[in-house]
């Protein structure tokens, strides 16, 4: 069973950052294609960032804002958030066992528990 647990959420304040990791069970590496999702009070969830096998993809409102990179040394998926505004805010999922690049919440397997992004004016 492939556990994914998620960590740096916080509250911050509107234009700070925040780096997320999301640690795997196993190496990050077998993980197939991994993603961040988020889920606002009251919203769906949605795709964030994607990797898969290198490519990267990022939801309009976060790109050139959001990086999605895998840390094979320290065996984490990692997101850093910049330039953060409150419509950032949410739980924030990590999410694994992709077999295409797709910001969708039906093509990863395995989910995380979240981390809480919280940010104010």
């Amino acid at each position: 069973q492939v556990q994914l647990v998620e960590s740096g959420g916080a509250s911050v304040q509107a234009g700070g950052s925040l780096r997320l990791s999301c640690a795997s069970s196993g190496a990050i590496s077998q993980r197939g294609c991994m993603a961040w999702f988020r889920q606002g009070q009251g919203k769906q969830r949605e795709g964030v960032a994607t990797i898969c096998r290198g490519s990267t993809f990022y939801l309009t409102s976060v790109e050139g804002r959001f990086t999605i990179a895998l840390d094979n040394v320290k065996n984490t998926l990692d997101l850093q958030m910049n330039d953060l505004g409150p419509e950032d805010t949410a739980m924030y999922y990590c999410a694994a066992g992709g077999t295409l690049r797709s910001l969708e919440v039906w093509a990863y397997n395995y989910w995380g528990q979240g981390t809480q992004v919280t940010v104010s004016t």
